[in-house]
């Protein structure tokens, strides 16, 4: 996934939409039914059943866009800060059934409806897929050895740097609860459960001489790294 501009809700209840710094899986799996041509009262457990990560290519630059509102009948509403990515790159790594893989795979290349990066100001640039990959063993591995798709001028600029990555946490990791799984997206009612996050970060996969990703458990998971900071990639469940 490539953006200009780009915005991932996080949860306020003040007037400031803040941003996380990678995509949600809320975010992602609204995107790929939204490729799909599902409407906001259809099912989503497929979708949500899938393991999901995601590896942060370029960083970018958070932007505040200053925003007024006013309802129909012209009453004035809060005023509001927004918080935007821009200039950022990820890759995004989905395991699951090869037959909703295939099917999400071809969505991606011609969507049903506009796919949009969080907001609908924000639209994604296409094509958005690398297709599907069997030659990784799992997400974490795929998001470990994949090559690195930033953009020309960001790899002139910043020379092979370690990637962060964000995970599904497997039992006994350390994480971070997020409240990004969605379990409907119902105009009527829209409900999300918690997620719980591995971060990591990896050696860049374009360096020859990267050094090898140290464990962090028995697993050989890389060190969790205290700071959390859209190519799709897809690959056959084992």
């Amino acid at each position: 996934m490539r953006t200009d501009i780009m915005q991932y809700y996080r949860k306020s209840k003040t007037l400031v939409n803040d941003t996380r710094r990678e995509p949600t899986k809320s975010g992602v799996i609204g995107l790929l039914a939204s490729a799909q041509g599902r409407s906001r009262e259809d099912e989503i457990e497929d979708l949500v059943e899938l393991e999901f990560g995601v590896r942060v290519e370029q960083r970018g630059r958070i932007i505040r866009d200053f925003q007024t509102e006013k309802t129909e009948k012209g009453k004035s509403m809060p005023l509001t800060n927004r918080y935007y990515l821009a200039d950022a790159a990820f890759l995004v790594a989905l395991s699951g059934n090869d037959e909703l893989l295939i099917s999400l795979d071809s969505a991606l290349r011609s969507p049903k409806w506009p796919l949009f990066l969080g907001r609908r100001s924000c639209p994604a640039t296409l094509p958005i897929t690398l297709g599907i990959h069997d030659e990784y063993e799992d997400v974490r591995d795929a998001l470990c050895r994949e090559s690195w798709h930033a953009a020309s001028w960001y790899k002139r600029r910043y020379h092979l740097p370690d990637l962060d990555v964000a995970c599904d946490a497997h039992e006994g990791e350390i994480s971070q609860n997020q409240a990004d799984t969605p379990l409907s997206f119902s105009m009527k009612q829209r409900r999300y459960a918690n997620r719980a996050v591995h971060h990591f970060r990896v050696p860049n996969p374009d360096s020859v001489h990267s050094e090898e990703v140290k464990s962090s458990d028995s697993m050989g998971f890389p060190d969790v790294t205290e700071e959390s900071s859209v190519d799709f990639m897809f690959f056959e469940e084992m």
